[in-house]
């Protein structure tokens, strides 16, 4: 098992910049690769970002490449996500999820929900636009 707690949310201005948090504890010596997936009102969970278990292959979606940064320190066993030149439809509570490496036996696996097996509560972001 392994419990995922996000941390960093907040509200800013557009253009502003936030890190985020998610820290790992339990099983954390398992292998395992991590993503950020968000969730904005009336829409569908979304993927954003995700980072392989060693930190040598990150995934972005589309709509946040060149902004965000993904990264990973595993000897605090926390996924970091800078999000710079924030834009008001970045809005959403943001979740992190992390799935044992295994079932990330494509790199299309780490865009899809499915794949992680732990998740946290989320951390909400508002942009203002």
């Amino acid at each position: 098992q392994v419990q995922l707690v996000e941390s960093g949310g907040g509200t800013v201005q557009a253009g502003d910049s936030l890190r985020l948090s998610c820290a790992a504890s339990g099983s954390t010596s398992i292998r395992y690769a991590v993503g950020w997936f968000r969730q904005a009102p009336g829409k569908e969970r979304e993927f954003v970002v995700a980072i392989s278990w060693r930190g040598g292959s990150t995934f972005y979606a589309d709509s946040v490449e060149g902004r965000f940064t993904i990264s990973r320190d595993n000897a605090k066993n926390t996924v970091y996500l800078k999000m710079n030149r924030l834009k008001h439809e970045d809005t959403a509570v943001y979740y992190c999820a992390a799935g044992v490496g295994v079932a990330f036996y494509s790199a299309s696996r780490y865009y899809r929900a499915e794949a992680y097996t732990y998740w946290g509560q989320g951390t909400q972001v508002a942009v203002a636009s």
